[in-house]
């Protein structure tokens, strides 16, 4: 079984979002996901009720507590996905060697042109956690594929 980790800064908005809808479209595949954030700030916390809505209204079970990122998931898992930039680098630093199972999600995003940032909704309106499902939904399906094609 492929095992799937995303991380974001706290852990609350974008990786428990793309755990979800990961999780429920590789289900069939065999696959399954966690997630995690590179910071401590709301580990134990569930997800933001943004992130819940907006899973709901795509019809995406979404459950998770959130935990911080530790180096020995570089081990735990096949692949350890990026949500942006600075917690790829955080997660990099954390290596003892340089990773080669660290992606960023945008690396799959068909869209992404250039941009391989997921941004982070966390001060804005419902409207950013749709613009964020939207990207983590095109990804993961490329990201799948890509397994897919590695398996």
């Amino acid at each position: 079984m492929k095992k799937v980790l995303f991380v974001c800064l706290g852990n609350i908005c974008r990786s428990p979002l793309a755990e979800a809808v990961f999780n429920q479209s590789a289900k069939k595949h065999g696959y399954e996901a966690d997630s995690a954030g590179t910071a401590a700030y709301h580990i134990g916390e569930s997800p933001d009720h943004r992130s819940i809505q907006v899973a709901k209204d795509h019809n995406v079970p979404i459950a998770h507590k959130a935990r911080q990122f530790v180096a020995e998931d570089f081990e735990r898992f096949d692949y350890v996905i990026a949500m942006d930039k600075n917690n790829y680098r955080n997660m990099k630093s954390l290596a003892k060697n340089d990773p080669a199972n660290l992606y960023m999600l945008r690396d799959f995003d068909p869209e992404a042109d250039g941009d391989l940032d997921v941004p982070d909704p966390y001060y804005g309106g419902y409207d950013g956690f749709e613009h964020i499902y939207q990207i983590i939904s095109r990804s993961v399906d490329r990201l799948i594929a890509h397994i897919e094609k590695e398996s």
